[in-house]
């Protein structure tokens, strides 16, 4: 049954996706390595992890947005099938920043559907070869380019106006919003694979260069290079191969790719309407959730991410930072990681690392920033400024 026509029945998990394996490498400025290479690095490791050959993969969904014009290469796919020796079938996927958690969508339908057995969800990107100027305009590709991109308009201008919004309709304070940042920096440090692994204080945020008021750097992720690779199996073999970690649950939605076509500035509207799909599916609710991470390319996007996967209302999200209740050992742990901020975000592999934290999380291997205890976890990727966003929810299964 494909997901688009999913229902739910009480008490009963209908999606039962397993995951055998994940693979990261360290996100950063990685000179020693391309694009091919991050890749292979990403996929040994999931092999690695999952203790199979690739001849076992039945097929291979690889995401990538910047490949064409950053480094002139496409065709991403059979890259991702010649590394490992196949002929199998393997395809590039895009969807802006969201491209990895599509990988995965399009990884479970596949599943589903029968054609596969065994999948490899992929995200890799190699973005600081180039110049700053370079890596905007390609960014940009993932917004509008008539009514946005034409005008001037970067990514920290677009985020900057959703701040504006945010702040002049709530209670949300600079200093607050500072906080994403703080908490984020707090968790990469613990993070062998992060990007950056310092902690930081609030004035670090506001003393930092103005990107696009009210956004200064230390509200903005970086730009990283990085692979990541998930390997995952249906619910038959999974079992047979030990999976400790299921996905339940896997939502996306759309929304007007400008934001002067939007219904309101004071929402991500598609990624409420695909954790409430991802929810439905798995059976649960945000009360239900142990931790998320969740997509910060900049420090109010978490802010708007936690209310659309509902662990806070519109316009409270930030009453959760006020009072720190997004530390690992809080009460809603957010972006482990150390989210895009601190951990990095090589865009189309995000959505895999997300999930590579998630599973880390479930299996209990997330040393100093293990959440205790955690049986349920989410993830939130979003392309663009929030015209595609993707949910999927992680379960541990005994």
């Amino acid at each position: 049954m494909p997901l688009s026509k999913r229902g739910h029945k009480k008490g009963l998990i209908e999606m039962k996706i397993g995951v055998i394996g994940i693979g990261i490498t360290k996100f950063g400025e990685v000179w020693g390595e391309g694009l091919r290479e991050l890749l292979l690095d990403a996929q040994l490791r999931a092999l690695n992890d999952a203790k199979i050959t690739p001849k076992q993969i039945d097929s291979l969904y690889t995401g990538n947005m910047t490949g064409g014009i950053l480094s002139g290469q496409l065709h991403i796919g059979a890259m991702a099938a010649e590394n490992l020796n196949l002929d199998k079938p393997s395809i590039r996927v895009e969807a802006a920043c969201a491209s990895g958690s599509l990988a995965i969508r399009q990884s479970i339908e596949a599943i589903e559907s029968g054609a596969a057995d065994i999948v490899m969800a992929s995200g890799v990107e190699k973005m600081t070869d180039v110049s700053v100027e370079q890596v905007t305009t390609a960014l940009m590709g993932a917004g509008d380019e008539e009514l946005e991109g034409f005008h001037g308009l970067t990514f920290p201008g677009l985020y900057a106006l959703l701040a504006n919004a945010y702040m002049n309709n709530y209670k949300l304070t600079r200093e607050i919003l500072a906080e994403v940042s703080v908490k984020n920096h707090f968790h990469g440090a613990r993070n062998s694979y992060a990007q950056f692994q310092n902690e930081i204080n609030i004035d670090t945020v506001l003393n930092s260069t103005m990107v696009a008021d009210p956004l200064t750097l230390f509200d903005c992720s970086p730009i990283t290079d990085g692979a990541a690779s998930i390997i995952l199996a249906s619910e038959k073999t999974a079992k047979k191969l030990g999976a400790e970690v299921y996905i339940t649950g896997s939502g996306l939605a759309t929304d007007a790719l400008s934001l002067a076509r939007r219904d309101s500035l004071l929402e991500i509207k598609a990624g409420r309407l695909a954790a409430a799909s991802a929810y439905k599916q798995a059976g649960i609710t945000p009360k239900d959730i142990d931790f998320a991470e969740v997509h910060d390319c900049f420090s109010i996007a978490e802010i708007y991410a936690v209310e659309a996967l509902g662990l806070a209302k519109q316009g409270e999200g930030w009453k959760l930072y006020k009072e720190k209740q997004t530390y690992c050992d809080a009460d809603s742990p957010v972006n482990t990681s150390g989210g895009l901020k601190a951990c990095g975000h090589p865009v189309a592999a995000t959505g895999i690392k997300q999930a590579v934290e998630a599973v880390t999380q479930l299996r209990g291997a997330g040393a100093k920033r293990q959440v205790k205890g955690a049986e349920i976890g989410v993830t939130h990727n979003v392309g663009g400024s929030g015209a595609t966003a993707t949910v999927h929810v992680f379960r541990k299964m005994k």
